[in-house]
């Protein structure tokens, strides 16, 4: 409320100051005006007039006036307070952490409590809180500490130029295999992986995150040069393409689709329309009955012709393989017994380490060479 008012004092300011003809603020920067009615400017002035482009752009370094406690002195009416539950597992590092929690928020007069009997946070503005928007930031902060966020990366939150997205991923995947090893790549090693709303959609969608990554680096670049901000970025994002397009799996049981014909398909014949043809509808009664008798005695002699048919295999015999003869032993290789009795008698004649007639008759040769050279 305070924060109204006195930017309805500023508003009343500047009315005032155009109805006595001093400077006034516009859209466009400050203007004299003339009490008489004339706007201040004259026409030559009119060619040098600034376009309005240059005029919409942010200056480089340019930021954003803090919220301090003099824009509302007089603070809140009423109290605002949110609360939200968290799971059992997050117990330990909240009941651990929570000092620091309650230190960040006492420095924006935010009360945090914690209750870990019934499993919830909350917290409340105070007579003391002057920043309006600051209980939503601390219900942020407290959501995020809930789902897994470490306090390092959640108390961020509190900072001006910084903003939170929770975005539910679980119906993004049907299959639990797919959806697990995607969402790992969003939490990355501990947790210590940042998240941005269109790079967790384009993972569940399997794209993977460097690709966006990439393109956040390459956006961040661009802006630094002044003659690419008002041009287009496409030709440098680098683009995506799926390589593995899932062919669709055709079906076992084509139907074929018969041409289109204005005409109805014909009518079928009905019953009497076939006794008819077949002439059984001028038979009398008896001669009808007849002829089903007739028929299905057909059909039983068939059904026991076939059944006597499957038993008779069981007595006909296999048939026998041929005989195969043994071939007799080929006459062509002839044995020389005379040749190995000759052998057998060398060998028993022969002492065991005696010497054969050829090595006597060399060892003697080479006796009588050496007596000569002893000579």
């Amino acid at each position: 409320m305070g924060s109204r008012r006195s930017k309805d004092k500023l508003n009343e300011g500047e009315t005032g100051a155009f109805r006595h003809g001093a400077k006034y603020a516009s859209g466009r920067g400050f203007r004299e005006v003339d009490p008489a009615g004339g706007s201040g400017r004259s026409p030559a002035a009119a060619p040098h007039q600034q376009d309005e482009s240059e005029l919409l752009t942010v200056p480089d370094g340019w930021k954003e006036p803090a919220f301090s406690k003099e824009d509302n002195p007089r603070g809140l009416l009423e109290e605002s307070s949110f609360s939200t539950l968290f799971p059992k597992y997050r117990e330990a590092y909240l009941k651990e952490c929570w000092p620091l929690v309650q230190k960040a928020l006492n420095e924006h007069h935010v009360n945090a409590t914690l209750d870990l009997i019934e499993g919830n946070m909350t917290v409340c503005t105070t007579k003391k809180t002057f920043d309006p928007y600051i209980i939503i930031r601390a219900r942020d902060l407290i959501k995020l500490l809930a789902r897994s966020v470490s306090f390092e990366q959640a108390v961020r939150i509190l900072q001006d130029d910084v903003a939170c997205d929770i975005i539910k991923i679980g119906s993004l995947v049907r299959n639990k295999e797919r959806f697990v090893k995607r969402r790992q790549r969003l939490i990355g090693p501990k947790g210590s992986t940042l998240k941005v709303r269109k790079v967790v959609l384009d993972t569940m969608k399997n794209i993977h995150p460097i690709y966006n990554i990439k393109s956040l680096m390459i956006k961040r670049e661009l802006a630094k040069d002044s003659e690419l901000r008002s041009q287009s970025w496409e030709r440098f994002l680098p683009q995506f393409k799926h390589k593995n397009v899932n062919k669709r799996k055709e079906p076992k049981k084509k139907t074929v689709k018969k041409e289109y014909t204005p005409f109805p398909p014909p009518q079928p014949e009905s019953q009497i329309d076939k006794e008819l043809a077949s002439g059984e509808y001028f038979l009398k009664a008896n001669q009808k009955k007849r002829q089903k008798m007739e028929a299905i005695k057909a059909k039983q002699a068939e059904a026991i012709s076939k059944k006597q048919e499957e038993r008779n295999k069981a007595f006909i015999p296999p048939k026998e393989k041929p005989i195969v003869k043994p071939k007799e032993a080929s006459t062509e290789t002839k044995i020389d017994v005379a040749s190995i009795k000759e052998k057998v008698k060398k060998a028993k004649n022969k002492k065991l380490g005696a010497l054969t007639a050829e090595e006597i008759a060399l060892k003697m040769e080479a006796d009588e060479k050496k007596k000569k050279k002893k000579k």
